[in-house]
């Protein structure tokens, strides 16, 4: 797979640009010369009001900052397009994809901008006919070469979705703890049992772990069976060539169920939601958290943690398989924008997309919310040490791959997540759970080929 290189900690010049926050074309002139405002009876120009609603996932307490930005870029939009009011709507990301977003595309009636995921979803919209085809904007507005990567939002050829940020998967861990009982950082699944089995006799909590929310359990799992059974599985999962039943793959499972019955994980973690996790190991009380880069604005929060100097983020161990060395990284959430856009809701949207994506929002982004860039950036300097950390681990990994999630079908993710809660809580086994999974797997791919 290809390697895809993020920035360097030394602070490596990406590319040689800088885009202005109010670049581009004269919005107001841009909106006279296309649509000429209307007149009032007294032959006074008016300007028509414009309404357009922006749907986003920031609306928990960890996430203020970037609702910040988000709003500090609507505000600049307001203030280029006369007329112009945008209404933000806020909505927890998980219902935002798997619900209300779902539910708008099947009826038709999506935000004029909405978070995206990438992969599927992008690919299932493309094909309903719902999402905006940006490459002509993107080309137009000279955005086209800034960004690292479009592949997850990219359907024949024609770009529909605008990364924001990127993200890692990766094991954060305590440094203070381990280095209060002579560890270090496990480079292998050996080292990483050994030290879970010291810990845990010692009375600390191994790993923080909140299983409630299902997909939380699924995140270190993806990365265990890329490990065993390597990066093309996911795909042959797909094309049928590979199958969840192959011993490579029960085997990450296996070793997931022993983390599971030796009690390495957080205690009653099938009653906790996400939050618990980040809780668990930002007070001090795990030493190890498996997560994506975007906690480390929780587990930096100088006010809510008591780790801020101690934390440490790694690639996950090897595990002696063909995807060792890989992570499960890249550029998965996006803004996407509703086709039906009349004229005037275009261009509010080319400001929009001014104000959104350009140097200072994408260096005030990593700066404040250690969020990995979806651009180029020139300038990378006076980042925070755990945030670098997590750069070069994106940066030094043999390769990346996708989240499942991106690439399977609804009722496969569906049921592997009710599966592995089943898992935790000892109904089942690995190896009639990826026998189930399976025979889903093989039905999904039946019934995705009858569509097409």
């Amino acid at each position: 797979m290809r390697k895809r290189t993020l920035i360097s900690a030394a602070g490596m010049l990406a590319s040689s640009f800088v885009l202005s926050a109010c670049g581009g074309p004269n919005t107001v002139n841009e909106r006279n010369r296309i649509l000429p405002a209307a007149t009032d009876n007294l032959g006074n120009a008016k300007v028509e009001p414009i309404s357009l609603t922006i749907r986003h996932t920031q609306v928990k307490d960890t996430q203020k900052k970037r609702f910040a930005m988000l709003q500090d870029a609507v505000k600049a939009t307001e203030a280029k397009v006369p007329g112009l009011s945008i209404t933000l709507d806020g909505v927890e990301d998980k219902v935002n994809r798997f619900e209300k977003l779902r539910a708008e595309m099947a009826a038709g009636n999506p935000p004029e901008i909405f978070d995206l995921f990438g992969g599927t979803d992008t690919r299932d919209y493309v094909k309903a006919d719902r999402l905006l085809d940006l490459t002509p904007i993107l080309n137009e507005l000279g955005l086209i070469d800034k960004f690292y990567s479009f592949d997850e939002f990219t359907v024949n050829g024609k770009i529909y979705g605008i990364p924001m940020a990127g993200y890692v998967e990766g094991l954060f861990y305590n440094k203070k703890i381990l280095a209060a009982h002579s560890l270090n950082p496990p480079q292998t699944w050996d080292e990483l049992l050994a030290a879970a089995e010291i810990l845990k006799s010692r009375k600390i909590t191994p790993f923080a772990m909140a299983a409630k929310d299902s997909w939380v359990i699924n995140m270190m799992s993806n990365t265990m069976w890329v490990r065993t059974a390597g990066v093309e599985s996911i795909e042959g999962f797909l094309d049928g060539s590979r199958h969840w039943t192959d011993p490579s793959v029960v085997e990450a499972f296996s070793k997931y169920d022993t983390l599971v019955k030796k009690g390495y994980f957080q205690e009653g973690s099938l009653a906790l939601a996400y939050a618990e996790q980040q809780n668990k190991f930002s007070s001090g009380e795990a030493a190890f958290m498996f997560d994506g880069s975007w906690a480390n604005t929780p587990l930096l929060d100088m006010e809510k943690s008591s780790i801020v100097e101690d934390l440490g983020f790694i690639n996950f161990p090897a595990m002696g398989g063909p995807g060792d060395g890989f992570i499960n990284g890249g550029w998965s959430n996006a803004y996407g924008f509703n086709k039906k856009l009349n004229p005037d809701q275009l261009l509010a949207v080319k400001e929009f997309i001014r104000q959104m994506y350009n140097e200072p929002m994408q260096k005030r982004q990593l700066m404040e919310e250690g969020m990995p860039p979806a651009m180029k950036l020139q300038d990378v300097s006076n980042v925070n040490p755990v945030i670098t950390e997590i750069l070069n681990v994106f940066s030094n990994a043999k390769g990346t791959f996708p989240a499942y999630d991106s690439r399977i079908q609804t009722k496969v993710r569906e049921k592997l997540e009710r599966g592995m809660q089943e898992l935790i809580a000892g109904r089942t086994n690995p190896v009639s759970l990826m026998a189930d999974i399976q025979k889903q797997q093989e039905a999904s791919n039946k019934e995705e080929a009858h569509t097409k």
